[in-house]
């Protein structure tokens, strides 16, 4: 039986800013929540967008002494407000994946020796053998991602889940060991932003999930392991500068007395933090497999949970463990809101004829036309360059037909770079498009699945929240899911239409070749 007030503590810590939320597991509702934009809020550290300016615009750090600034200030306003933070039984957290933090060997004694009477970036500030910490729109290692090719081959998918990836952070570390010798030498210990900011909680070191640190290249997931091989690979006595790698499940530790201070009490258990993604995941209700989540904002995301590991045979997804037990796949598509509001304004058509108007107008399957607005280069797949692709001739086609091809030829690509995970029976749908009744029809209907949109908002401080709250209270996952994350809005397949969609998948990978 769940206590009456159960409560827990999410913590998000995202590229522009720290979202916190309380939630009280026994009732299903939200006790409290604050938020901190790095920009705004903490303009002395110079990063309006969450990462300081660099004249090279493949370069994109974060000063750590922020994101110690940003969590000192959000506990204060949650503090501030009266949120019963004397009564949580249990914090979690995720960060920004694939982010590096690297700490020379003072910080494990000012770690465990914080002082409340000083602020955490006071006190930190000299515990960093690097100053400023690679985050994941950093691209500026292509080199060392050839090296790491050249030196691992495809192991390094086949076992670690992800082929080399420029933001992932083996290729960021090789680098800083190429760039700054001494710097690397100085180092004793190498964190994600998630086991940082969890570190910094327990005044500990906090070991990496298998979530978050399966976005390095380095751990093997196979194994549930660093890869000992291709940790030497990366960069020189690299293994016994990582952290433990923690189990799903896992508590990093007890609360510092330093936060005593903002209510909370010493000695709370800290859950493992993870990344945002596999954050996300849990806090979208879709833990378990044959659920994915397709999220449609600037770029579009399709994830989904699945228990026996396997990578995609082409190269393009990524692996993560899902900090439910198992793994999680994600496929990350460059080309997305921003292209549908191109080919929208291209049109010269407001948003309620691209929502509905041009999908009434138009056909399923629009007599085979199709387009891919990639009008930024692609990741997924991977290496393909900038330029709208049609099958047809798309500037002189009618607006209907120009939209419901590039949202159809969007959402086959999305099927097509999915279909390695498994089947689908539902999808959950987030972000600013999941309002349009044309793309959530076409959603259905390619993937053969039933679509619901979900009454969540900042689904990775939920999720942490929901870690917590599993992890340091025992409360069921779908438990948690029941009660956060109600179904608004469900959109059923036209079984009509999966013959059709599934012949056009062909089309699209012919267009992508």
């Amino acid at each position: 039986m769940l206590a009456a007030m159960s409560l827990f503590l999410g913590l998000d810590s995202s590229t522009q800013g720290l979202k916190a939320v309380i939630i009280d597991a026994g009732t299903g509702s939200i006790a409290a929540a604050a938020a901190v934009n790095f920009g705004k809020d903490l303009p002395e550290y110079n990063s309006p967008d969450g990462f300081l300016p660099d004249p090279d615009p493949a370069v994109k750090h974060a000063d750590p002494l922020l994101w110690l600034a940003a969590l000192d200030l959000v506990l204060a306003r949650l503090r501030a407000a009266g949120a019963p933070l004397a009564q949580v039984r249990g914090i979690g957290g995720s960060g920004q994946q694939h982010g590096s933090v690297y700490l020379n060997n003072t910080a494990a004694k000012r770690l465990a020796a914080l002082d409340a009477a000083a602020p955490l970036a006071t006190q930190l500030a000299g515990i960093f053998s690097r100053k400023t910490s690679p985050i994941w729109m950093d691209s500026s290692t292509t080199a060392e991602v050839r090296e790491l090719d050249e030196r691992v081959g495809k192991r390094l998918q086949r076992d670690t889940g992800s082929p080399a990836i420029e933001r992932f952070t083996g290729p960021q570390i090789r680098r800083f060991l190429k760039t700054d010798p001494l710097g690397y030498a100085r180092t004793a210990r190498i964190h994600l932003v998630s086991s940082f900011l969890a570190s910094v909680l327990i005044g500990g070191d906090a070991p990496v999930d298998t979530g978050d640190g399966a976005g390095m290249n380095l751990l093997n997931l196979r194994a549930g392991a660093w890869d000992a091989p291709i940790a030497d690979a990366t960069a020189p006595g690299l293994l016994r500068l990582l952290p433990a790698v923690g189990k799903p499940g896992g508590i990093a530790g007890a609360l510092h007395p330093y936060f005593a201070k903002y209510g909370l009490a010493a000695g709370t258990p800290v859950a493992l933090w993870t990344g945002d993604n596999p954050a996300s995941l849990v806090g979208m209700g879709a833990h378990n497999p044959g659920k994915a989540v397709v999220s449609l904002g600037t770029s579009d995301t399709v994830f989904a949970a699945f228990e026996k590991f396997h990578t995609d045979p082409d190269g393009f997804g990524h692996v993560f463990g899902n900090p439910a037990g198992g793994n999680m796949s994600l496929a990350c598509f460059k080309n997305g809101s921003l292209a549908r509001e191109r080919v929208r304004a291209d049109a010269g058509v407001d948003w309620t004829f691209f929502d509905e108007t041009a999908f009434d107008q138009t056909p399923a399957g629009n007599g085979g036309k199709l387009a891919l607005p990639w009008f930024e280069p692609e990741i997924t797949p991977a290496g393909r360059p900038a330029g709208l692709r049609a099958n047809f001739d798309f500037a002189a086609a009618p607006a209907a037909t120009r939209i419901r091809a590039a949202v159809e030829g969007q959402t086959l690509s999305r099927a097509l770079h999915s279909a390695w995970v498994g089947k689908f029976d539902t999808l959950r749908v987030t972000g600013g498009a999941s309002r349009s009744k044309g793309i959530l029809q076409t959603l259905a209907d390619v993937f053969q699945a039933r679509v619901e949109t979900i009454a969540v908002t900042d689904s990775a401080a939920l999720g942490a929240a929901f870690i917590a709250a599993h992890n340091t209270g025992g409360v069921a996952y779908d438990d948690l899911a029941a009660k956060f994350c109600p179904t608004v809005g469900t959109v059923l397949p036209r079984p009509e239409t999966a013959d059709l969609y599934r012949g056009l998948l062909g089309e699209i990978k012919r267009m992508e070749e």
